[in-house]
Protein backbone atom coordinates (compact mmCIF):
# COMPACT_ATOMS: atom_id res chain seq x y z
CA UNK A 1 0.00 0.00 0.00
CA UNK A 2 1.31 3.44 -0.89
CA UNK A 3 2.22 5.74 1.97
CA UNK A 4 1.28 9.18 0.70
CA UNK A 5 2.40 12.35 2.42
CA UNK A 6 0.99 15.85 2.50
CA UNK A 7 3.83 16.87 0.19
CA UNK A 8 2.37 14.42 -2.36
CA UNK A 9 -1.00 16.16 -2.05
CA UNK A 10 0.72 19.48 -2.64
CA UNK A 11 2.36 18.05 -5.78
CA UNK A 12 -1.00 16.80 -7.07
CA UNK A 13 -2.64 20.18 -6.47
CA UNK A 14 0.08 22.03 -8.35
CA UNK A 15 -0.01 19.49 -11.19
CA UNK A 16 -3.76 20.02 -11.50
CA UNK A 17 -3.27 23.77 -11.49
CA UNK A 18 -0.79 23.38 -14.35
CA UNK A 19 -3.30 21.27 -16.31
CA UNK A 20 -5.93 23.98 -15.82
CA UNK A 21 -3.46 26.56 -17.12
CA UNK A 22 -2.88 24.68 -20.37
CA UNK A 23 -3.99 27.10 -23.08
CA UNK A 24 -4.17 24.27 -25.64
CA UNK A 25 -7.12 22.56 -23.92
CA UNK A 26 -10.31 22.34 -25.92
CA UNK A 27 -13.49 23.52 -24.17
CA UNK A 28 -14.41 19.86 -23.55
CA UNK A 29 -10.99 19.06 -22.09
CA UNK A 30 -11.14 22.15 -19.91
CA UNK A 31 -14.56 21.09 -18.63
CA UNK A 32 -13.15 17.64 -17.80
CA UNK A 33 -10.23 19.21 -15.93
CA UNK A 34 -12.62 21.46 -14.00
CA UNK A 35 -14.61 18.40 -12.91
CA UNK A 36 -11.38 16.65 -11.93
CA UNK A 37 -10.35 19.75 -9.96
CA UNK A 38 -13.59 19.71 -7.99
CA UNK A 39 -13.06 16.03 -7.14
CA UNK A 40 -9.46 16.67 -6.11
CA UNK A 41 -10.60 19.60 -3.97
CA UNK A 42 -13.09 17.41 -2.11
CA UNK A 43 -10.57 14.67 -1.44
CA UNK A 44 -7.96 17.25 -0.43
CA UNK A 45 -10.29 18.75 2.16
CA UNK A 46 -10.85 15.32 3.69
CA UNK A 47 -7.11 14.61 3.78
CA UNK A 48 -6.41 17.96 5.41
CA UNK A 49 -9.19 17.39 7.94
CA UNK A 50 -7.72 14.03 8.89
CA UNK A 51 -4.26 15.56 9.14
CA UNK A 52 -5.60 18.26 11.44
CA UNK A 53 -7.12 15.58 13.67
CA UNK A 54 -3.79 13.74 13.87
CA UNK A 55 -2.01 17.00 14.74
CA UNK A 56 -4.52 17.81 17.47
CA UNK A 57 -4.12 14.29 18.91
CA UNK A 58 -0.33 14.72 18.91
CA UNK A 59 -0.67 18.04 20.76
CA UNK A 60 -3.02 16.43 23.27
CA UNK A 61 -0.56 13.56 23.79
CA UNK A 62 2.27 16.01 24.52
CA UNK A 63 0.15 17.89 27.06
CA UNK A 64 -1.02 14.68 28.71
CA UNK A 65 2.53 13.33 28.90
CA UNK A 66 3.83 16.60 30.33
CA UNK A 67 1.10 16.41 32.98
CA UNK A 68 2.21 12.89 33.88
CA UNK A 69 -0.92 11.27 32.49
CA UNK A 70 -0.92 8.05 30.52
CA UNK A 71 -1.98 8.37 26.91
CA UNK A 72 -2.73 5.61 24.44
CA UNK A 73 -3.14 6.47 20.77
CA UNK A 74 -6.51 5.54 19.31
CA UNK A 75 -6.08 2.78 16.72
CA UNK A 76 -7.03 5.19 13.94
CA UNK A 77 -3.99 7.31 14.73
CA UNK A 78 -1.42 4.52 14.85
Amino acid sequence: MARNKLSDLNDHLFAQMERLSDENLSPEELEQELKRSKAIEGVSKQILGNSKLVLEAAKFKVKATEAGEEFTNPKLLE
